[in-house]
């Protein structure tokens, strides 16, 4: 029915979520579906979520590390330049480079 009331042209939504820097200047649009769902952002990097992966981008939306959620189990907090995540017993602290800093266990 859409096609119909456009004239026969079918649209595809497209949902987008936008980047903006510390000035509240907007620095890139990302398309929702390959970013997926934003998990927390730190000072210069963001964590999202996509399926069974988890990615950290920089501030420009660059995509520059790729996480399993098997090895890092649920990112629960972002912060300045780490991020936080929960596996079974554990708590896992990883830099914003995506290496594992710390190992904590759930008591």
């Amino acid at each position: 029915t859409a096609a119909i009331a456009n004239g026969g042209k079918l649209m595809k939504c497209r949902l987008l979520k936008e980047v903006y820097d510390e000035k509240g200047k907007k620095v890139t649009t990302l398309s929702k579906s390959s970013v997926g769902e934003i998990k927390g952002w730190g000072s210069d990097f963001f964590v999202s979520k996509n399926g069974s992966w988890y990615y950290l981008y920089d501030m420009k939306g660059r995509k520059y590390k790729t996480l399993s959620t098997s090895s890092v189990g649920e990112v629960v907090s972002v912060s300045s330049t780490t991020f936080t995540s929960k596996n079974g017993s554990w708590y896992y602290i990883f830099d914003r480079d995506g290496k594992k800093i710390k190992t904590l266990s759930r008591l």
